[in-house]
């Protein structure tokens, strides 16, 4: 994973660590990416049980960042049985909490796009049902203002038509899993800008089958990016011709989606 920069962040995280010196935090393991806000961020957000670094827990990152307001990022804990949830940090942003993944009947993975305000630690935090979180992380490459820059919607003058406007696309897959992508129209605003634009975004969204079982829940912070785009992958009975979403943003506006999931593909006898 992200090879042929490996070398470079090396020499990147013993710098931080020559010159930024961390202190221990009672109760929490050392940070191997010697982040100078790791002891915060352990105490702030992973509360109720034991924190471990843990290799099962991957982030995948790009190893050039072309687009600091549009970075992908995949978390991924499926190597790791009996997670409950998961959440998605940025050490260094100026809002660190990115997301939080309530799995239900989703497998503990997500893939999305978030800002950057400039390189940083990125994790993952997976807690299993004994209460533990297992925590993986990479260093992110980038340069910065992702966070602070105006959303691309504002420079258009028919944007309020369009908020809400959502696409996506539902696959089978061949292990009874659905693998489900949603883009949803709206400008996730992180009230940082120049422009003194205040912080407008989507906060949850709740995945429900044909049938209204839930499926998963999402809840999500102004860190990620301008017309969110998610991947999921959940389990879903043979018999459900659709899955439905409803999300709300923190101005109480309701947005209601429904996909259509093909009855066979090619995976499937």
């Amino acid at each position: 994973m992200q090879k042929p920069n490996a070398p470079k962040r090396s020499v990147v995280l013993a710098i931080l660590a020559a010159l930024f010196p961390v202190a221990a935090v009672a109760g929490v393991p050392a940070d191997p990416l010697h982040s100078s806000n790791w002891g915060d961020i352990a105490k702030k957000y992973l509360t109720g049980g034991e924190i471990v670094f843990d290799d099962r827990v991957k982030v995948i990152v790009p190893s050039i960042v072309e687009n600091q307001a549009q970075v992908p990022i995949t978390a991924d804990a499926r190597a790791l049985p009996g997670v409950v949830r998961m959440v998605v940090i940025a050490d260094l942003n100026p809002i660190q909490k990115v997301l939080t993944l309530q799995t239900g009947k989703a497998q503990p993975y997500i893939s999305f796009r978030m800002k950057v305000e400039q390189g940083t630690p990125i994790r993952a935090a997976a807690m299993t049902s004994d209460g533990t979180w297992h925590v993986g992380g990479i260093f992110l490459d980038a340069s910065g203002g992702g966070c602070s820059a105006s959303s691309m919607a504002r420079n258009e003058a028919d944007w309020t038509e369009t908020v809400g406007q959502a696409q996506g696309k539902v696959w089978r897959e061949l292990d009874g899993t659905a693998r489900v992508r949603l883009r949803v129209r709206h400008p996730m605003d992180t009230g940082l800008a120049k422009d003194n634009t205040p912080s407008f975004f989507i906060e949850k969204f709740d995945v429900r089958s044909s049938s209204g079982e839930a499926l998963a829940g999402l809840e999500l912070y102004q860190p990620v990016s301008e017309d969110p785009t998610v991947t999921l992958l959940v389990r879903l009975p043979a018999s459900d011709a659709s899955i439905q979403f409803e999300g709300r943003d923190n101005n109480g506006t309701i947005y209601k989606s429904v996909l259509p999931v093909p009855s066979h593909q090619s995976a499937l006898p």
